[in-house]
């Protein structure tokens, strides 16, 4: 399991607005390449993002879906991408003094990413959702300049 964490100068109310326009998540999830469909009422339970990873012209087409919510503090996402495989992914925003810690913890749970050693999984996680967490604080901070 990686767990990757950011300070960001925003509220975790703004930091939740970002959170919660799933026609923002292909501009900061790594990987992402295009937005398809954002189900109505994202990001309730059961609600799905539509996106494809990849990049062109070897693009594939999948769905991210919200397994559990806690409004402005936290989300957990089934993510997919196959026939890579998919992950469980935790997104938590938390209040530390003036600026919001956001944290992503992620666990790839099935298909051949899944079957990768932890010891080499858990590393290129990090590498990956440092940069995702990058450019989610450039949302964020741009927002509420």
């Amino acid at each position: 399991m990686s767990t990757t964490s950011r300070p960001v100068s925003a509220t975790p109310e703004q930091v939740w607005s970002v959170l919660a326009d799933g026609w923002l998540y292909a501009l900061w999830v790594v990987g992402a390449a295009r937005m398809r469909g954002v189900d109505e009422g994202w990001p309730a339970v059961g609600s799905r993002l539509h996106h494809s990873v990849g990049t062109w012209p070897l693009l594939i087409d999948d769905t991210t879906e919200v397994l559990e919510v806690e409004e402005n503090r936290r989300l957990l996402l089934l993510a997919r991408g196959w026939p890579a495989g998919q992950a469980h992914v935790e997104i938590t925003v938390e209040p530390r003094g003036t600026d919001t810690v956001m944290t992503i913890v992620e666990q790839a749970t099935a298909g051949p990413g899944a079957l990768i050693p932890k010891a080499i999984q858990d590393p290129q996680l990090h590498l990956r959702n440092i940069e995702a967490l990058r450019r989610l604080a450039l949302l964020v901070e741009g927002r509420t300049r």
